[in-house]
């Protein structure tokens, strides 16, 4: 789909997309594979993911070598062993010590221009193209990246011996550097982390806090939809970050990952910063402690993560709207529903519907998500009438933000299909 858009140089942003002809809402203007992508192993939730499509499945099949990739079938497997057969012999070589997501992308990065090093794949840039910033960067990233460049040495000698079998002027934390600006998070269909894969062309997507585009991925393939009109010309946006936070938090991400400061009219005005943080810096503050205590539990699968967590909701001064008070709300509503406590979960549920509508407004995926996981509750506890309603604003967003063939989109529409009988039923 390059005929959607053009590389050219963005004001004072450097390059970027710009469309070349006008695109309506609620169109998939670029398809992508990624050039290499890795499954992350940091995942706190829900089962893990295929090594070679991501999905999330309870029975996988380990790698019979090094015991470490997981696939859903014989088929994933064969498909996978092209990519992962050098990294094989690595994680052999460690285990049980596993590297970082990062250090394993960047293997195969490394793999893939050894076995192909004229191959780009991408229309605007190749992965050598890449901005790194790594001039900017300040001493304890730099310090960072150091440690990853050791772990990374260490994890390639079963394939190379030493760096002088790196692909020619191949920098390691030049291309971690890279990594940290222009690697892209696979998420499943709930926006939950599941890998993490390079996508050159569309890392010359630049940044709004008020985007006209988001991505929204199928496995691997990352799909970029627009939530606005764009006239020809107009440059195509993404954000980079979660904009459910307030502008100097964003404005800290942006400089310590991208190493750019925002000038959008957002972070200009501090658009929803009251909001964000309404019930006062002190009380914030303490809800911020409390969640990183309730964060550790719940990585440790206790139970009692949800104990302390309701009492914190009920103890706490925050109104919902404040981020703080709004991750315990969402916190609550996944622990119920994880237990099957489908009533409390609703009740936390229904509390941060209005919130997400104030700071994932127009066309969303993340709201569209957070309503259908309302809406699944309600239909499981046959309230009929509200999840169609629920359900109903859902769909209004994902097929804007995901297309009408998104699996995530017709999973939607049969819920709303059992509705439909639901209401007739009763």
């Amino acid at each position: 789909m390059a005929g959607n858009f053009e590389k050219f140089q963005s004001p004072g942003k450097g390059s970027g997309l710009r469309a070349t002809r006008h695109l309506a809402l609620s169109e998939t203007a670029a398809y992508s594979q990624p050039y290499v992508y890795t499954v992350c192993r940091g995942q706190k939730r829900g089962a893990a993911a295929c090594d070679q499509c991501l999905r999330r499945t309870e029975k996988l099949q380990r790698c019979s070598q090094c015991k470490f990739a997981r696939y859903c079938n014989s088929f994933c497997q064969k498909n996978a062993w092209k990519d992962h057969k050098r990294e094989c012999l690595c994680l052999k070589g460690v285990l049980p010590n596993v590297p970082t997501d990062s250090v394993r992308l960047l293997a195969r990065i490394i793999f893939k221009l050894l076995e192909q090093p004229d191959c780009t794949s991408e229309d605007f840039c190749a992965i050598h193209a890449l901005q790194s910033h790594v001039e900017e960067l300040n001493g304890e990233m730099r310090e960072g990246l150091g440690h990853l460049a050791a772990t990374l040495e260490q994890y390639l000698k079963k394939e190379l011996q030493d760096y002088s079998q790196l692909p020619p002027g191949f920098q390691i934390l030049d291309y971690f550097s890279k990594l940290t600006c222009n690697s892209f998070t696979i998420s499943d269909g709930e926006m939950q982390e599941v890998g993490v894969g390079v996508y050159p062309s569309m890392s010359l997507l630049n940044h709004s806090c008020d985007p006209n585009c988001v991505i929204v991925f199928e496995g691997t393939c990352l799909h970029l939809r627009t939530v606005k009109e764009i006239a020809k010309g107009e440059e195509l946006t993404i954000s980079y970050i979660d904009v459910k936070m307030p502008s100097h938090l964003r404005q800290m991400q942006f400089q310590r990952q991208y190493c750019f400061t925002c000038d959008c009219s957002r972070c200009l005005t501090k658009d929803k910063d009251e909001d964000m943080l309404a019930g006062g810096e002190e009380a914030s503050k303490q809800m911020e402690r409390s969640l990183a205590t309730l964060d550790e539990l719940r990585s440790q699968g206790k139970k009692e993560a949800l104990e302390l967590c309701n009492d914190l909701i009920k103890s706490s001064p925050l109104p919902d709207k404040n981020i703080y008070q709004l991750k315990a709300l969402d916190f609550a509503m996944d622990a119920c529903i994880n237990l099957e406590i489908c009533e409390e979960a609703l009740q936390f549920g229904l509390r941060t519907l209005q919130p997400y509508s104030m700071y994932y407004s127009n066309y969303h995926p993340v709201r569209a998500v957070q309503l259908m996981k309302v809406g699944k509750i309600q239909l499981h506890l046959g309230m009929f009438s509200p999840a169609m309603e629920t359900l109903k604003k859902a769909f209004d967003i994902m097929k804007v933000t995901h297309g009408r063939d998104n699996c995530l989109t017709q999973d939607l529409t049969e819920l709303l299909g059992d509705c439909e009988v639901g209401v007739k039923a009763t």
